[in-house]
C-alpha cells in the first residue's frame, strides 16, 4: 500500500492524516495566520512520529479552506469530495454528509460509496458556522467549547435573526431581560441547526446521515440537528478528520493509479 497524506486546512484548524501500511495516524493543530506553515508543520510532525521522511510519501492531497496556500501538494481537491469519501470510511453506508465548519456549513448527498451525487452550501455568510457560534460564545461570555453542555435539557428560547451581527445583539438584549443562559445557547444550536437542515431537506434527506466537522463534536447542536431533521445522526470520534482521510484515501487512489 503507497504511503500517502491528506490535509484539509480549515480556517480555524489544519488537521492531516498519513496512510501507511495498512493504518492511518493523524496530526490537529490551529491554522493560525499562515495556512502554508501549518499545513508544512502538520506534515512534518506525522512523519517524524511515524519514523518516514518526506520522500516517502508518494502522493499528498490538500484540501479544505486553505488548500490553495499548500503549494507542496500533489494535488487539490475540494473539501465536498473529500469530506464524501472520509465519511463513507469512518461510517460505512452514509449516504448524507452534514459538514459545519469554522467558515462555512455544507450538505453532501453521497452515493453510499463515497460518491458525491448532489450537495449544497452556504459559503456567502456567518450564519450556521463555526464561526457563529464562537461570536454568540463572546457575547455569552463564556467559551465554544463550553456551549454544548450548557444548554443541556434547557428550553429552546427564540433567536429570531442568522445574521451574525444581529443575533449578537438579539443574545445579549435576552441575557439583560435575565432569560437564563442555558435557554439562550440551546435557542442558538436550535437556530444553527433549522438553517442547515433547511439545505439538507433541499437536497432530499438521507437515510444514514452523518456530521463532521469541529461543531459535530458540540453535543447540543447534535440534538437540535436530529430534532430538526427528525432522524438520527451518526457521529464519529474522528468526525473532525474526515475530509483530511478523505484526502488521504484518494491520494493512494492517485498513487496506484500512477504506479
Amino acid at each position: 500500500m503507497p504511503v500517502t497524506v491528506g490535509i484539509d486546512v480549515g480556517s480555524i484548524s489544519t488537521k492531516a492524516v498519513l496512510l501507511a501500511n495498512g493504518k492511518w495516524r493523524s496530526e490537529l493543530r490551529p491554522t493560525g495566520a499562515s495556512p502554508k506553515l501549518s499545513a508544512a508543520a502538520a506534515v512534518e510532525d506525522l512523519l517524524q512520529n511515524a519514523g518516514l521522511e518526506r520522500k516517502a510519501v508518494q502522493f499528498l492531497i490538500a484540501t479544505g479552506y486553505g488548500r490553495s496556500r499548500v503549494e507542496f501538494a500533489d494535488k487539490k481537491i475540494t473539501e465536498i469530495t473529500c469530506h464524501a469519501k472520509g465519511a463513507q470510511f469512518l461510517v460505512p453506508g452514509t449516504d448524507m454528509v452534514i459538514d459545519i465548519g469554522g467558515q462555512d456549513s455544507k450538505v453532501i448527498k453521497t452515493d453510499g460509496a463515497g460518491g458525491v451525487v448532489d450537495f449544497s452550501m452556504n459559503d456567502k455568510c456567518a450564519a450556521g458556522t463555526g464561526r457563529f457560534l464562537e461570536v454568540m460564545a463572546g457575547a455569552l461570555d463564556t467559551e465554544v467549547g463550553r456551549l454544548g453542555e450548557l444548554s443541556a435539557d434547557a428550553e429552546p428560547v427564540e433567536i429570531s435573526s442568522m445574521c451574525t451581527v444581529f443575533a449578537e445583539s438579539e443574545v445579549i438584549s435576552l441575557l439583560a431581560q435575565d432569560v437564563p443562559r442555558e435557554r439562550v445557547v440551546a435557542g442558538i444550536h436550535r437556530a444553527v441547526a433549522r438553517r442547515v437542515a433547511a439545505m439538507a431537506e433541499r437536497l432530499g434527506l438521507g437515510d444514514h446521515i452523518v456530521f463532521t466537522g469541529g461543531v459535530a463534536k458540540n453535543q447540543g447542536v447534535r440534538r437540535a440537528l436530529s430534532q430538526a431533521l427528525k432522524r438520527q445522526i451518526s457521529v464519529h470520534e474522528h468526525c473532525q478528520l474526515a475530509g483530511a482521510l478523505g484526502a488521504a484515501l484518494l491520494a493512494a487512489e492517485q498513487a496506484g493509479n500512477n504506479a
